[in-house]
């Protein structure tokens, strides 16, 4: 589901170290390596099979509206995902946007995961002013748990699916300062 009424693609999102960008054809390979990743999908169900994604992923992977390219010195080492969850996820976290991000296991430790997603956050209040976004996690996963309070969510409930127990949090409308 697309995150409209934005106009995409935005301009690059340059950070300290990092440029969150829309995909190009030489991320492919980048691309290949995250979804067929068995540590990065330990949380998310599996990897997919290295040949099916070589089979049907397209010349440019992941071009559509809420999708962000990850770029550390040129080089594609994660993905930001913004899009509305739909209403298979729980009730709370309808129709608001909800954060996803994948790293490579090589880029995991050193602060890449939240300063990224803090930068498209960042963009997101700009884009959409006032809107809460939410972000679902397996209480499993530490990492992502951390990162989800450092960026400031707060759990909305917990749950269990796809055999394990979820966690979601929601971080508040930014308000401007007056």
């Amino acid at each position: 589901m697309e995150l409209g009424p934005v106009v995409w693609p935005p301009e690059p999102i340059r950070t300290e170290r990092l440029l969150l960008r829309e995909s190009e054809a030489r991320d492919r390979a980048a691309f290949v390596e995250l979804l067929a990743s068995p540590e990065v999908h330990a949380y998310l169900g599996g990897p997919r099979s290295r040949d099916e994604l070589e089979r049907e992923l397209p010349e440019v992977p992941e071009r559509w509206p809420g999708s962000f390219v990850v770029d550390l010195d040129g080089v594609m080492i994660g993905q930001i995902l913004l899009r509305r969850a739909s209403e298979q996820h729980r009730p709370a976290a309808a129709g608001k946007p909800d954060l996803g991000y994948l790293f490579l296991p090589r880029a995991w430790g050193s602060g890449y995961a939240a300063e990224a997603c803090a930068a498209a956050l960042d963009w997101l209040d700009g884009a959409l002013p006032g809107e809460p976004v939410v972000l679902a996690t397996q209480t499993a996963n530490t990492g992502s748990m951390r990162l989800a309070a450092k960026l400031g969510f707060t759990e909305v409930e917990r749950y269990h699916a796809w055999d394990a127990e979820q966690w979601l949090g929601l971080r508040s409308p930014v308000t401007p300062s007056s």
